[in-house]
């Protein structure tokens, strides 16, 4: 099993709206690095959910990769945010995959909280904040776990 951080900004898709519906495509990546890190993933990978573009920012619980990359439908729309005229069906440029709700923590972890602890040092997101979808070490990710309070889900 290989760990993953995916971003969403809670006002666009939040963990709790995931918790509602079960599952959803993970559409819209427009990084070639984001897009490369689904394109390595395998259903039953589990990924940290992280609420972006919010005060606070943070981890705010646990996600399944549930189906492998597929290309991203939204990337042919032309009335989608993330239409790419450039794409070709033959040969799409954005892949997407679908994840599922594990898990929501009764808190979120922050930011600012994973910066301050020294297990974390070399983590992506504390080196390459910006990047929507990234891989998670197992170290990383065992130590977040080990020191997060869990909830019911």
């Amino acid at each position: 099993m290989r760990y993953w951080l995916f971003k969403s900004e809670p006002d666009a898709y939040g963990i709790e709206r995931l918790e509602r519906e079960g599952r959803t495509e993970w559409s819209g990546v427009r990084n070639f690095q984001a897009r490369n890190n689904m394109v390595a993933m395998h259903a039953g990978d589990r990924g940290f959910f992280y609420h972006s573009s919010t005060k606070p920012a943070g981890i705010v619980g646990i996600c399944e990769v549930l189906r492998e990359a597929y290309p991203d439908f939204t990337q042919f729309d032309p009335q989608s945010d993330y239409y790419d005229p450039a794409s070709n069906p033959e040969r799409p440029k954005w892949q997407m995959v679908d994840v599922g709700f594990v898990e929501k923590f009764p808190r979120i972890i922050t930011l600012d909280e994973l910066k301050t602890r020294p297990e974390l040092e070399g983590m992506t997101l504390l080196r390459r904040g910006r990047l929507s979808v990234q891989p998670v070490e197992e170290r990383y990710w065992n130590a977040i776990l080990s020191s997060t309070p869990r909830g019911s889900g």
